[in-house]
């Protein structure tokens, strides 16, 4: 019974451990105006959270004018929008500058997915 006890044990640490992935999350840099953030808004934003690219880096919004928030750190200043900025554990693996449009959004992204050895499920988008 004590030998049950401690495989389940280590099983269970296992477990957790296993469970404590690194966060990671698609940062969308933007501001009121922009006519390419109204743009990938129409044509990404309404798929993205359905896609394994949004699955495996969720987004987040954050406004280029306002405060930094303080779990993020970002590699260099923001200046343009869109930017989106891929994140681990709050700090930037990599970026994209403005949108380049539906069908360059998706190879950038899922090159910095890959390249960040970020597990994406198989499918498409």
């Amino acid at each position: 019974m004590r030998l049950r006890t401690a495989l389940f044990a280590i099983a269970t640490s296992f477990l957790l451990a296993g469970a404590a992935f690194a966060e990671t999350a698609l940062i969308m840099v933007e501001e009121q105006g922009c006519v390419w953030c109204a743009r990938w808004n129409k044509q990404i934003a309404p798929i993205y959270p359905k896609t394994p690219e949004g699955k495996a880096a969720p987004l987040r919004r954050i406004d280029i004018n306002a405060e930094r928030p303080d779990d993020l750190t970002f590699a260099r200043s923001l200046r343009f929008t869109p930017t989106f900025v891929l994140m681990i554990d709050g700090n930037e693996v990599s970026r994209i500058e403005g949108y380049p449009g539906e069908d360059f959004f998706w190879g950038l992204l899922g090159r910095m997915l890959s390249e960040a050895e970020v597990p994406i499920a198989q499918g498409g988008s």
